[in-house]
């Protein structure tokens, strides 16, 4: 057996036990959290950006 047949088979075991933990809700929750927390930061910068503009003027 080679080391790299090795390396890919230690590699590949890796992510099978790793891609078995997640579950798919899991994933899909944490797609809608960082979707959400993106959506939240967007609007706090503008709202903070048109207050920096208030005060200038």
């Amino acid at each position: 057996m080679k080391w790299n047949d090795i390396r890919v088979g230690t590699i590949g075991g890796t992510l099978c036990s790793i891609w078995a933990s997640f579950s798919l809700g899991d994933v899909l929750h944490t797609a809608l959290m960082a979707v959400v927390g993106t959506v939240v930061s967007y609007v706090t910068s503008r709202l903070l950006g048109k207050c920096r503009n208030k005060d200038r003027a």
